[in-house]
C-alpha cells in the first residue's frame, strides 16, 4: 500500500516537471519571435530611411518619367510646330495609326539626351550612398521610334523617323537603333515597316563639330538589308516627308515603297546643296523630288493620297506576303467560288485586231473579288503587275497593256516586270501572266532608252527565277519578248483564248519584209501597164491575197492541231482552271520549294 502511494507521487512529480519544461520552451520560443519581429521592424525602418528601396521603385520611376516625356508632344518646340504646320502626323501618331491598337512594344524607348538635376538627400547617414540623388529635368528622345508591333495581328518590326527632332539626322542618336532593328528583323525573320521622314540615319555637318573630326562615311547595316531582301523578309517603306540621302536609299531599296501625297519628297541632296552644286536655285522640295516625279520614273512603286492611304497600302501588300522566304504566303478564306465562270470574258477581246480592250477589267473579273492590288501603276505603263488572290491563295500578276503602245514592251516596262518577277521569286508567289505582246518597242525613242538592254535583263529574270508560271494567251505573242514569256519554264504551263495570234513577226510589216521582192515585182508590172495608180492597185491586190492566206494559216486551231499550243479554252472557264492549278501549286509544289530553299538548292535574289 505504501509502495503504491510512493509510486503515484513519483509519477505526479514527473508530470509536473514535464509540463514545466514545455511551458518554459513555449515561452522561450515566443520571446525569440517577439525579439525577431522587433529586429525586423527596426531593420525595415532603417532601410526605408537610410537606403534605396528594395523594389527599385526609384529606378522604375525614372524610366516611367522618361517614357512619359518621350510620348508627350511639346507644342512649344519649333520642330513639332513645323511638323504640324506642314500637315504631317507626329511620329507617335503615325505609329498609332499604322499598327494594331495597343500592340506596340517599343525598343530603345528611353534612348536620347537627358539633362539631370540633383535631388537633395533626405538623410546624411552613410547608408544613403546607395540612393540615386538625381532625377531627369528634361529629355530629348532619340529621333527614331522603333520596336515590335502587330499589323492585322501579324507581328512585325518597325522603324519610324521623328523629323521634328534634328530633321531625322544621325545626330539624334538614331543610327545605332537603326542598325539594331535591321539585324533584329533578320534574326527573328519578321517583316519590317519603315516610315521614313528625314535622312533616316544619315549625318549632317554638325556631326563633325560634335565629334571633333571629319569622317569617311560608313554604310552600316546595308549588308543586313540586302540579306533581308534576298531572304524574302518583307521590307515595306513609306516616304512621309523629305527622304534625303540615306533615308531615300533605305526606302527605295524596299520590296515595296509608297509616297504620301504632297507632304513627301525624295532626293540625294536638298535644295540648298543642289543650288550650290548645280546652280539650280529656287527649287521647292516638290520641284526637286516630289511624288509625281518618282512614282512615274520607277524610283517609288506607288502614290498614296495621304498618310492614311500610305498605311493602308503597306498593310494590303503585307497581307499577301509570308514572314520570310522559308514560309508559304498566307491563305485567306474567300466567299468568291473557285468554280465561278464569267461568260462576259468571251467578248472581252475585240474581233478587230486593231481595237484595244481593258486588261485590268479582265484581271479583276478572273481573280477573287476586290483582291487585285496593282503595283507601279504610274510607271512602266506598257506592263501591268500586281498581287491578287485566287481561291484565297496569293498570286503575282503580270499582264501586257495593249492600251499603251499596243502592248509593245519598252525599257521601263521591261524593268517593271523584271522587278516583279524577282519580288514573286523571293516570296514564293506563283505567277499568272495575261499575255498580249507584239514584241519589244521599236523606233528611235526605243533605241535611245536602251530597250534591248533592259529587254535582255527581263529575259534573264524569266530564266533565272524559279517560281511556277501559268500563261493565259489573250491575243498576240511575237518576237523575243513573247518567246521569253512563253518559254521560260519546262514544261510550259499555258492555255490560249480563241483570240490567240502568234508568230515571229506581226503580219503588219512582216508581209512587206517576207515578200518584198514579190511586191516590188507586182508594182513594176502594174506601172508598165498603167502607170503609178495601176502599180499601187496591183501591189495592194497581191498584199491582200497574201494577208488573207496568212490569216487562214494563222487560225489558232491549226496551231493546236500541231500541238504548238497545248490547249485553247473557253475564256469563261479561265478562273476555275487557274484556281485548280494554284491549289495544286500550294499543296504540292511550294512545300518542295521551301525544302529546296532551306537546303540551299535554290537561292532567289531580289537584289
Amino acid at each position: 500500500m505504501a509502495n503504491d502511494e510512493d509510486s503515484n507521487k513519483t509519477s505526479a512529480t514527473r508530470a509536473r516537471e514535464r509540463v514545466g519544461q514545455i511551458s518554459s520552451h513555449i515561452s522561450h520560443q515566443n520571446s525569440a519571435k517577439d525579439e525577431k519581429a522587433v529586429t525586423s521592424r527596426r531593420r525595415r525602418k532603417r532601410s526605408v530611411t537610410d537606403g534605396p528601396p528594395a523594389d527599385y521603385s526609384d529606378i522604375l520611376s525614372q524610366v516611367r518619367n522618361l517614357k512619359t516625356m518621350a510620348a508627350t508632344p511639346d507644342p512649344s518646340r519649333s520642330g513639332y510646330a513645323r511638323q504640324k504646320q506642314a500637315g504631317k502626323l507626329w511620329v507617335r501618331e503615325r505609329v498609332e495609326q499604322m499598327f494594331d491598337k495597343g500592340s506596340v512594344q517599343e525598343i530603345g524607348s528611353i534612348s536620347g539626351t537627358v539633362d539631370w538635376r540633383p535631388v537633395a538627400p533626405t538623410n546624411t547617414d552613410s547608408k544613403s550612398k546607395g540612393r540615386i540623388e538625381e532625377e531627369p529635368a528634361s529629355f530629348t528622345p532619340s529621333n527614331n521610334v522603333q520596336g515590335l508591333a502587330l499589323v492585322g495581328r501579324r507581328k512585325v518590326c518597325f522603324t519610324a523617323d521623328d523629323y521634328s527632332l534634328r530633321a531625322g539626322h544621325a545626330d539624334g542618336a538614331l543610327w545605332e537603333k537603326t542598325i539594331y532593328i535591321e539585324k533584329l528583323c533578320l534574326h527573328l525573320r519578321l517583316p519590317i515597316v519603315k516610315l521614313v521622314d528625314g535622312s533616316s540615319g544619315g549625318g549632317s555637318v554638325t556631326t563633325i563639330r560634335n565629334t571633333g573630326y571629319s569622317y569617311v562615311p560608313p554604310l552600316n547595316s546595308f549588308d543586313v538589308v540586302v540579306a533581308q531582301l534576298n531572304a524574302g523578309i518583307p521590307n515595306l517603306g513609306a516616304v512621309l516627308g523629305p527622304a534625303i540621302g540615306l533615308g531615300a536609299a533605305r526606302v527605295v531599296s524596299c520590296h515595296f515603297s509608297v509616297m504620301a501625297g504632297d507632304i513627301s519628297s525624295l532626293f540625294n541632296a536638298g535644295p540648298k546643296v543642289v543650288a550650290g552644286a548645280t546652280f539650280e536655285e529656287g527649287l521647292s522640295l516638290q520641284d526637286l523630288g516630289g511624288p509625281d516625279m518618282h512614282v512615274r520614273n520607277g524610283t517609288i512603286d506607288n502614290y498614296a493620297a495621304n498618310e492614311q492611304d500610305a498605311f493602308r497600302q503597306l498593310k494590303t501588300v503585307l497581307s499577301y506576303l509570308p514572314n520570310s522566304g522559308t514560309s508559304l504566303p498566307p491563305v485567306l478564306p474567300t466567299a468568291d467560288p473557285v468554280s465561278r465562270r464569267d461568260e462576259s470574258l468571251r467578248t472581252a477581246i475585240p474581233r478587230k485586231r486593231e481595237r484595244m480592250y481593258s486588261p485590268r477589267k479582265i484581271i479583276n473579273t478572273i481573280v477573287d473579288e476586290s483582291s487585285f492590288f496593282e503595283v507601279g501603276g504610274l510607271w512602266g505603263t506598257t506592263a501591268i503587275v500586281g498581287l491578287a488572290r485566287l481561291g484565297g491563295r496569293p498570286v503575282g500578276i503580270v499582264a501586257n497593256n495593249c492600251e499603251v503602245n499596243a502592248g509593245a514592251l519598252d525599257a521601263a516596262g521591261s524593268q517593271k516586270i523584271t522587278k516583279h518577277l524577282k519580288f514573286c521569286d523571293v516570296f514564293n508567289l506563283p505567277v499568272v501572266q495575261f499575255v498580249d505582246i507584239p514584241g519589244y518597242a521599236i523606233g528611235t525613242v526605243a533605241e535611245r532608252t536602251a530597250t534591248m538592254r533592259h529587254g535582255v535583263s527581263l529575259v534573264t529574270a524569266y530564266y533565272s527565277t524559279t517560281m511556277p508560271v501559268f500563261n493565259v494567251i489573250l491575243r498576240k505573242v511575237y518576237g523575243v519578248a513573247g518567246a521569253a514569256m512563253m518559254d521560260c519554264r519546262d514544261p510550259r504551263v499555258r492555255v490560249a483564248w480563241p483570240s490567240g495570234d502568234w508568230g515571229s513577226l506581226p503580219l503588219d510589216g512582216g508581209i512587206e519584209v517576207g515578200h518584198s521582192a514579190e511586191l516590188k515585182r507586182a508594182y513594176q508590172e502594174g506601172f508598165q501597164r498603167g502607170g503609178e495608180e495601176a502599180a499601187k492597185l496591183q501591189m495592194k491586190a497581191l498584199y491582200d491575197d497574201l494577208e488573207q492566206d496568212y490569216r487562214r494559216l494563222m487560225n489558232p486551231v491549226r496551231t493546236a492541231n500541231a500541238f504548238g499550243i497545248e490547249e485553247i479554252i473557253d475564256p469563261a472557264n479561265t478562273r476555275p482552271l487557274l484556281c485548280q492549278w494554284l491549289g495544286h501549286v500550294y499543296e504540292e509544289l511550294l512545300p518542295v520549294r521551301l525544302r529546296d530553299r532551306d537546303t540551299g538548292k535554290i537561292c532567289p535574289r531580289f537584289s
